[in-house]
């Protein structure tokens, strides 16, 4: 008896099939559950980070013991990531706190804001009304830049930071030339350049 090879529809067929499986099946989910961990874990790293190239007025400090307030407002990707990865440590003297928060007024004594929200009509009102602060905004929203965030964090195999210097300039934040060099895009006057 002879037997026939598969034809290449079959075989197409065949393989969408299979990689449908996979993508359902248990160990699907948990692939993606420790991708989004590792995801969290870099982006609280660069939120580390950030605290040690750029620079705040002294005024958005309650007094000289105060500590870098880590704020996360809307849906919040990080659980326990934050704490674990600010535990014990300290940059230029200052311990870290994270706070988890829904409302815009307690977002004041914060000097990095994670902006969560996938609603372009909340980001946007959030990201107005600390236009003028002292406050770092990061975000991943594609258009995070544009609504006047400063500092978006795109995944994809790794984590690339953009940034928008005219916002960090108008907030009276000082980013060093050495962040704007591992930086996807810049966004300066009013135009984006386009740096990797």
């Amino acid at each position: 008896m002879r037997v026939r090879a598969p034809k290449p529809r079959q075989d197409r067929r065949a393989a969408i099939t299979l990689a449908l499986l996979l993508m359902h099946a248990p160990g699907g989910a948990a692939a993606q559950d420790r991708a989004a961990e590792k995801r969290g874990t870099v982006e609280a790293a660069f939120m580390r980070n950030f605290v040690r190239y750029v620079s705040w007025p002294p005024a958005s400090f309650a007094n000289e013991r105060s500590p870098w307030f880590v704020c996360i407002l809307g849906d919040d990707h990080f659980d326990d990531t934050l704490e674990k990865t600010f535990q014990g440590r300290t940059e230029q003297g200052r311990p870290f706190e994270v706070v988890r928060t829904r409302a815009v007024d307690s977002l004041t004594a914060c000097q990095i804001v994670y902006v969560g929200y996938e609603n372009s009509v909340k980001r946007r009102a959030i990201l107005n009304e600390l236009r003028s602060k002292p406050v770092l905004t990061v975000g991943d929203a594609p258009q995070f830049l544009d609504e006047g965030g400063i500092i978006r964090l795109t995944a994809g195999e790794r984590i690339e930071m953009s940034i928008n210097l005219d916002q960090a300039r108008a907030a009276s934040l000082a980013i060093p030339a050495k962040m704007l060099e591992v930086s996807r895009d810049v966004l300066e006057n009013g135009t984006m350049r386009k740096l990797r």
